[in-house]
């Protein structure tokens, strides 16, 4: 948290930098629609010398970005299908996820959304992506052009307020003279270093993690769940039950306004629960939890068993039990194999940077007759897309498994962070790059393609601006999805 406020001095200095600067060179700036161009050499002989010295490596790569561009086209017009069809169908989702489905990649949007399943996005990381990004992007476009034997006329940046742009200018009338194949290969070559990097990132990533964290305890996030019948429930927060449908359960629970007013736990670990008896066996929940399962009309409802870890309002990671370090759920799973069932032990959880106490006794397995248990579980709570997001990022990581940095906290969390983001930051691009509509190059691709497949220019206008249409509408219907399943 403290890096929050050291990003936003950052971010005022470098707004008040940008303003001076176009301040002072405010007659090289040039307006071209709703953005301010400012136009340099910088570059140019990088991009000549690249383009005009590994031509025959550069031969052969066009094959093989002008596939990527199509691969890359091919996916995301899958995954908007797929993302049409989860806010259409499942508005749960929706409210989880919770971010606008067209938004611009701004600093702090984790934090604007109250996203848990991404990490920080400060201003540091937004200014680093971009230009990483975009110079890459923009530089990979220039050297194909100039492989093609194309003239790079400028470069420079774009600003549209506080959103920054890099740009390279190949001269229009050579590139429309170009054959089709080299025009798609110049459009498919920003996208295609974008993958590029997202693949280096992500390695670098991995290879980071190895070297800066060490595994340092078992995470869980819920209590032992188990499954009850309905209608054998006699007992919510001691109000008796004597129907107990669905619909006379929710009834029950609203007439006697029941609240979670059972208190688990001690020294500042309480937990606010409704105790619930079921066949004369206790169980716990919460009545906003329990409203929800019975509202969705299942004959069954999950509930917390009558366990240690429950009781003793148990949280954080577990460090340690007796004199047992415990650094990964495989080796919180060892250390249990040595007790039986109703041995007292001392268990040492991790929060928020403090070492917490708790002394148990320990329970049976509901599931398993002789096996003694804390009583905790690890439950995938993410969205299906939340998950993949982090699973396809984390493979590295054990399961449920809590790691730490071996030295200088800060300092790796934030590089940590700041490499995550510029793999998923990337990918990002490479895909959006590809819709097949106007605004991007992929649009442009799209046109010279079924201009290339049907020889008629005429045709393959309109099916680009009948696409473009499709997709924007498309974005519509996403947006009022969202709004109604969000508000």
């Amino acid at each position: 948290m403290k890096f929050f406020y050291y990003d936003l001095i950052f971010l005022i200095i470098f707004s008040l930098g940008v303003v001076i600067f176009l301040y002072k060179r405010k007659k090289n700036l040039k307006r071209e629609g709703l953005m301010y161009l400012y136009r340099t050499k910088i570059g140019i002989k990088f991009i000549n010398y690249v383009g005009g010295r590994y031509k025959k490596t550069l031969k052969v790569l066009s094959y093989v970005i002008v596939f990527c561009g199509y691969a890359l086209m091919g996916t995301m017009i899958y995954l908007l299908g797929q993302l049409t069809y989860i806010y259409l169908k499942n508005p749960e989702v929706v409210r989880a996820i919770k971010i606008p489905p067209l938004i611009p990649l701004i600093p702090y949007l984790p934090s604007l959304f109250k996203i848990d399943f991404l990490p920080p996005f400060y201003f540091t990381y937004w200014i680093i992506a971009i230009a990483v990004i975009a110079i890459f992007h923009e530089f990979a476009h220039g050297i194909l052009a100039r492989y093609n034997n194309i003239k790079i006329k400028t470069t420079g940046f774009g600003f549209l307020g506080p959103f920054l742009a890099a740009f390279v200018e190949p001269d229009e009338k050579q590139m429309q003279k170009r054959n089709k194949f080299a025009q798609i290969s110049i459009l498919s070559a920003g996208t295609f270093i974008n993958l590029i990097l997202a693949i280096f990132f992500f390695l670098l990533l991995s290879l980071f993690f190895v070297v800066a964290y060490v595994p340092g305890g078992a995470m869980f996030n819920t209590y032992t769940p188990g499954l009850v019948d309905i209608n054998k429930i006699s007992m919510i927060n001691g109000v008796s039950i004597e129907n107990s449908s669905n619909e006379a359960l929710l009834k029950i629970i609203d007439k006697n306004n029941l609240t979670d007013d059972l208190v688990l736990g001690s020294d500042g670990n309480q937990l606010n629960l409704t105790k619930v008896v079921v066949n004369n066996k206790i169980y716990f929940t919460n009545v906003g939890n329990l409203k929800e399962q019975l509202e969705a009309g299942e004959e069954g409802v999950a509930l917390y068993e009558d366990l240690p870890a429950i009781n003793a309002g148990l949280r954080g990671v577990i460090v340690g039990i007796d004199e047992n370090k415990v650094k990964t759920q495989e080796n919180l799973a060892d250390v249990m194999k040595s007790y039986n069932v109703g041995d007292k032990i001392k268990i040492k959880t991790k929060s928020e940077d403090k070492i917490l106490e708790y002394n148990l006794i320990l329970g049976e397995d509901p599931n398993q007759k002789g096996r003694a248990v804390i009583g905790i579980g690890v439950l995938n709570q993410r969205t299906r897309i939340a998950g993949r997001i982090f699973e396809f990022f984390n493979f590295f990581k054990k399961p449920a498994t809590y790691y730490e940095p071996r030295f200088n906290t800060n300092l790796i969390v934030f590089i940590y962070n700041l490499i995550w983001w510029l793999a998923l930051v990337n990918i990002s691009v490479a895909l959006v790059n590809m819709l097949p509509m106007g605004i991007f190059d992929g649009g442009r691709m799209f046109l010279l393609s079924v201009w290339a497949v049907t020889g008629s220019e005429k045709f393959a206008k309109f099916a680009f601006k009948t696409i473009t249409y499709i997709i924007l509408g498309i974005f519509l219907l996403l947006m009022l999805s969202w709004f109604i399943a969000v508000f």
